[in-house]
C-alpha cells in the first residue's frame, strides 16, 4: 500500500488474512502503514509513548492524556485532550479474517440519531468514517442541578486491524475544523494497539491498564482515603464527654 494512503482494514500478512505462508519462509509479508500501528509492526521511532496495556498512546505536545476509571478503580477509556477538543480511545477485540468497522459504524449512526443526535459518513483520512452531532448528558456536579443534554459536534474514526479494532471519537471544535484536528489525528495516527494472544469475544473491549507509576500513586491516594475513613468512623464512635 503506498504511503500517505490509509484504508481502513490494515492487512499485515499472509497469515492474519488466514492464507498459510509457505513453510520455507519466516519473514512477515506486511503491507506498510503509517499507523495506526499493531504492535508486531510499530516502528522503532524514538517517539515516547504511554502504556496503557492495550493502547501505548503517544506523548504528543500541546496534549494532556486522562484516564477513566470506574468505581472499582479499573481503566476503563483513554482521552487525549487538546485545548478544548478531545479525541477519545478504545479497542476492542475482533475476528481473525475480517473487520468490523462497517457494522460499528451503522451502529454508531443509529444509536446516535435515536438519541436525537445525527451522524453521516465521510471519507476522512483514515477512510470512512461518521461526521455530525451526538447529545450527551454531562456529568452531574455536586449540589448542582441536574444536568440537560447537550447536543456536541463529534467524529468517529475506525481502523480495523489484526484481530483489533480501534475507535476513536474526536468532540469540541476539532470535530468542525481541520486544523485544529490536525493535532489530534496525528495522535491517533500514532497509537500502538496490543492485542494479546488470549481468545476473546468480539468487540469487547481490550484491557486497559494504569502505567506502574500512577498506579502505585493511585494505591497511596486509596490507602490514605481509607485511613481516613477509618479515623472519622473511630472519632463518630467515641462517646461525648459529660456535659
Amino acid at each position: 500500500m503506498p504511503l500517505g494512503r490509509r484504508r481502513n482494514r490494515i492487512d499485515r500478512s499472509l497469515r492474519e488474512r488466514g492464507v498459510p505462508p509457505e513453510p520455507q519462509h519466516r519473514e512477515r509479508d506486511v503491507d506498510e502503514t503509517d499507523g495506526p500501528y499493531d504492535v508486531a509492526d510499530a516502528p522503532d521511532d524514538g517517539r515516547a509513548r504511554v502504556d496503557l496495556g492495550a493502547l501505548r498512546l503517544p506523548a504528543v505536545p500541546g496534549t494532556e492524556l486522562r484516564v477513566d476509571l470506574n468505581p472499582q478503580q479499573k481503566v476503563v477509556g483513554a482521552t487525549l485532550r487538546y485545548g478544548d477538543s478531545l479525541l477519545q480511545l478504545s479497542a476492542f477485540a475482533a475476528p481473525r479474517a475480517t473487520g468490523i468497522w462497517d457494522d460499528v459504524r451503522a451502529d454508531l449512526a443509529r444509536s446516535a440519531s435515536g438519541q436525537g443526535g445525527r451522524l453521516t459518513e465521510v471519507e476522512g483520512p483514515f477512510g470512512p468514517e461518521l461526521a455530525g452531532t451526538v447529545v450527551v448528558t454531562p456529568p452531574a456536579q455536586p449540589g448542582g442541578p441536574p444536568p440537560q443534554p447537550q447536543r456536541r459536534s463529534a467524529r468517529f474514526l475506525g481502523v480495523d486491524g489484526p484481530r483489533w479494532f480501534l475507535r476513536g471519537m474526536i468532540s469540541g471544535p476539532a470535530a468542525e475544523n481541520p486544523e485544529a484536528a490536525a493535532v489530534l489525528e496525528e495522535a491517533f495516527r500514532q497509537v500502538v494497539v496490543v492485542r494479546g494472544t488470549d481468545p476473546m469475544p468480539v468487540r469487547e473491549q481490550l484491557p486497559l491498564t494504569l502505567p506502574p507509576q500512577a498506579a502505585a500513586q493511585l494505591a497511596r491516594q486509596q490507602q490514605a482515603g481509607q485511613q481516613a475513613a477509618q479515623q472519622a468512623a473511630q472519632q463518630q464512635a467515641r462517646p461525648a464527654p459529660p456535659a
